[in-house]
């Protein structure tokens, strides 16, 4: 996990970022629980296509109910998000949004990016976990 414990303890930047890693589920939000940061999970089974990436990420980081599931309320939740020393957001099987649905995947970024990049909230990380599609300005965690 020495990508990921870098990245909790501050000595690498926040980012999204490929990450090969084998870990269980379980392990990785041990280690984020233990670091003082907010984890969420996407199984990428049940995010295929751009409105079940969107209920799923809402699903995952707890967004209101009024979350209108669609990119610009992603957007506007993800700078209210309760991430205590920062947000771990964990992606596995991103390459069949990827795929299926390339703009969807490339605007999905975009908005996570901003998110990344804002000056509200702690520190926020995307891990895209499994095989894709080449992800441009995405780099290994590894």
């Amino acid at each position: 996990m020495s990508g990921l414990a870098a990245l909790l303890a501050g000595r690498a930047q926040p980012g999204i970022y490929r990450w090969r890693s084998g870990f269980d589920i379980a392990d990785v939000r041990h280690a984020v629980d233990h670091a003082g940061w907010t984890f969420g999970y996407i199984d990428g089974l049940h995010a295929q296509t751009k409105s079940e990436f969107l209920r799923e990420i809402g699903e995952a980081l707890d967004f209101p109910d009024w979350y209108g599931q669609n990119f610009d309320a992603l957007a506007d939740c993800l700078t209210d998000v309760d991430d205590g020393d920062g947000t771990v957001l964990l992606w596995d099987g991103w390459g069949t949004l990827a795929r299926q649905e390339p703009r969807a995947f490339s605007v999905a970024l975009s908005v996570l990016g901003t998110r990344i990049t804002g000056d509200r909230g702690g520190p926020f990380v995307v891990l895209l976990r499994g095989d894709g599609p080449d992800a441009p300005g995405v780099d290994s965690l590894d």
